[in-house]
């Protein structure tokens, strides 16, 4: 039998996967050919996935450890795990009145629209505390608010239509592989591509034209090219005139702050190369892709207006141009967390907690304090800054509970972990925030021994909670994952996929017609009905009002020189897939790569074991010598078993309330040293 799959990691691609399953195994995985997008092709890591389902480091049952941290684990029954889970989360309401002594920590380990049953089932014990907050993309998306009025959501498909294509900070040969096609589809017919980064990505080596630019200073390089622009004569005024608000406040900073010179000077691009690229964008239509990585600076959100600021004022807001960023649909009514409670119960209260910022301010809550909390789709002990608060955090709970694949760090500090299903045991919906294409999840495949997927869980402590205390709950367990995917697939968006029926997509993925011309359309619902360069918003919300260059923070503690920048890793997506023998034989995620005169500065050898550290903590990798890597600069990818995050503390970028109620991480504002190995 060959089933449709969708791969549901934090990834741009959410690629269509057929499964082959023989005797009710799992056999083999390809690409689906008919998925518009990803064309049949998977990453390493997709084409894994018949070992991860079948791991032995696989969790089978619920599990207790008594007491928590001691790896003292007995393996205990469903019935019983959700009858302590249950008992605790009546005790708690009984003790202060109301759930706001639990909370969940959840996030982007699946992002299948059903995994939301674990914020549905929250919602179902009526006030509660809740995670807020965006670690991804928070800050550049409040840029485009800033600017646009609201998200623009482009067809990434049209890059193939480009003449010039600007990849600026994203690396789409490692976190986007089926990118490519459009890319070279415009390169077949003549296009160039341009890659801007602090490293030598395998994008960039791929590229017509590389430039290495100083981290954090991409705002200052965008200001200059508009420069040389304005000073060309390259900008439309009569365009100006009819869609841009600012624009002589934003001309006088131009003329007067912004030089060349000085540019070069801050940015480390040599003048020709900003040259180079001011030619790129006067040949329309020139693409922009804007990576994440930019935003995670202190300065990220102000960097992103100003990238953003250069697309529109170039005139390459048309098709096959415009700036590619989040394109993040938000087309489904999310019933499963939106479902209606009965009118007889009391108004919910949602106490939010920053994610990027969670332990520290659970343990700064009172009235009631936080005594419960239950973490899935998350590794925070291996993904979150502050981990010494998360330590404290986890110490001062009463009951934690973790649901996931494998026993990971933050499971192993959980007092109950539940035996999460894989994509391939469990139906889901799955879209991306990058194409425009939807695919049903089929299940292919029995649950792993006593695995249960987050609606299955909800479904089941909701009934446990109800037999123990009639009507506690409110969480519809009654519905199966079919009748809220169901419930998804308004006719309005079966009519956008060309379908009348839901039951048609179980044949396959289908492409979602867009209602705005794929965002090339000159539309602003802004204050001014106009493209802001200046932002009355902005700066109400104690921001710079112009789009312009922000100096980002720079080291504040000599001890610690060297910045460090932790790009995603080739075949992890965090700590996923570290289980997999297959995509760790090389070991790249354990590494330190430097700058040899660094090194020799600090008498490091290729291939010694280092100490990376700074005040927040401290680190051990294989030092990797890399000329390449700039001067002043240590590289190391996210998901390594001795985690990096042990480095990073209360960073926060500029941006990222509007679009998710905090503002974003800074992870790239963090600076560490680099010595012999102290273990």
């Amino acid at each position: 039998m060959i089933y449709h799959n969708v791969c549901p990691r934090n990834c741009y691609d959410t690629c269509g996967i057929l499964s082959h399953v023989q005797n009710g195994r799992l056999v083999k995985v390809e690409g689906d050919p008919h998925h518009g997008y990803t064309q049949g092709k998977l990453c390493a890591k997709g084409y894994a996935y018949t070992e991860y389902v079948y791991s032995p480091q696989r969790l089978r049952y619920p599990l207790r450890q008594v007491p928590r941290g001691s790896g003292n684990w007995q393996r205990i029954s469903w019935e019983e795990a959700l009858q302590v889970i249950a008992d605790k989360i009546i005790e708690l309401h009984r003790r202060y009145g109301s759930s706001l002594a639990c909370a969940y920590n959840k996030f982007s380990g699946n992002l299948g629209i059903l995994h939301y049953a674990t914020e549905g089932m929250f919602r179902g014990f009526g006030s509660h505390t809740k995670l807020h907050g965006n670690s991804c993309l928070a800050a550049g998306s409040d840029a485009f608010i800033y600017n646009h009025g609201q998200l623009k959501i482009k067809d990434p498909e049209d890059m193939a239509e480009a003449k010039k294509i600007v990849l600026w900070g994203v690396n789409p040969a490692r976190t986007a592989i089926n990118q490519w096609k459009f890319i070279n589809q415009a390169r077949d017919k003549g296009a160039k591509l341009l890659v801007i980064d602090p490293l030598y990505t395998d994008a960039a080596v791929q590229s017509d034209v590389y430039l290495q630019i100083r981290p954090g200073t991409d705002g200052l390089l965008a200001m200059a090219v508009l420069t040389i622009l304005l000073e060309e004569g390259q900008l439309n005024s009569e365009y100006i005139q009819k869609h841009i608000s600012g624009w002589e406040a934003f001309q006088s900073y131009l003329q007067e702050k912004v030089t060349l010179e000085k540019a070069s000077q801050v940015t480390g691009i040599p003048l020709e190369g900003i040259h180079e690229l001011a030619d790129y964008y006067k040949q329309k239509p020139c693409a922009t892709w804007a990576g994440f990585g930019l935003q995670r600076y202190s300065n990220g959100g102000q960097t992103m207006r100003c990238i953003d600021a250069l697309v529109a004022l170039s005139g390459n807001s048309l098709k096959g141009g415009g700036l590619y960023y989040n394109n993040t649909l938000g087309i489904f009514k999310e019933n499963i967390i939106n479902f209606p409670r009965p009118k007889s119960q009391e108004p919910i209260i949602e106490r939010g907690i920053d994610i990027n910022r969670f332990a520290q301010e659970a343990l700064a809550l009172s009235d009631p304090p936080l005594k419960f909390l239950w973490i899935a789709s998350r590794n925070p002990l291996s993904q979150d800054q502050d981990r010494q608060d998360w330590r404290k955090l986890l110490q001062e709970l009463e009951l934690v509970v973790t649901v996931d694949l494998f026993m990971n760090e933050t499971a192993a500090e959980s007092d109950i972990v539940l035996p999460a299903a894989s994509l391939f045991e469990e139906y889901d919906l799955n879209l991306s925030y990058w194409h425009q294409w939807i695919a049903i999840n089929q299940k292919a495949i029995l649950p792993f021994y006593e695995a249960k997927s987050d609606l299955e869980i909800a479904r089941s402590l909701t009934k446990v909670l109800n037999h123990l205390h009639p009507n506690f709950s409110s969480f519809p367990d009654q519905l199966t994952a079919l009748d809220w995917i169901a419930r998804e697939l308004t006719p309005e968006i079966l009519e956008r996929l060309g379908i009348s029926d839901w039951q048609e997509l179980l044949k396959g993925p289908r492409k979602l017609r867009m209602t705005d011309v794929n965002g090339y359309e000159q539309i602003f619902p802004t204050g001014t009905g106009k493209f802001q360069l200046y932002s009355f918003q902005a700066k109400e919300n104690q921001l710079p009002a112009l789009a312009r260059f922000l100096e980002q923070r720079e080291a504040k503690n000599p001890l610690y020189p060297l910045r460090l920048l932790t790009p995603q890793s080739l075949l992890r997506i965090h700590s996923q897939y570290r289980n997999v023998s297959w995509l760790n034989q090389n070991q790249q995620a354990e590494v330190v790569e430097m700058n040899p005169g660094d090194a020799k500065q600090r008498n490091l050898g290729e291939g010694e074991n280092v100490s990376v550290f700074n005040e927040w903590g401290m680190c051990q990798r294989k030092l990797r010598l890399n000329r390449r890597v700039p001067q002043g600069v240590v590289v190391i990818a996210q998901s390594g078993r001795d985690s990096i995050n042990q480095l990073l503390a209360r960073q926060s970028a500029d941006m990222g309330t509007l679009y998710s109620s905090s503002r974003g991480a800074a992870y790239y504002d963090a600076w560490a040293e680099v010595g012999k190995s102290m273990n």
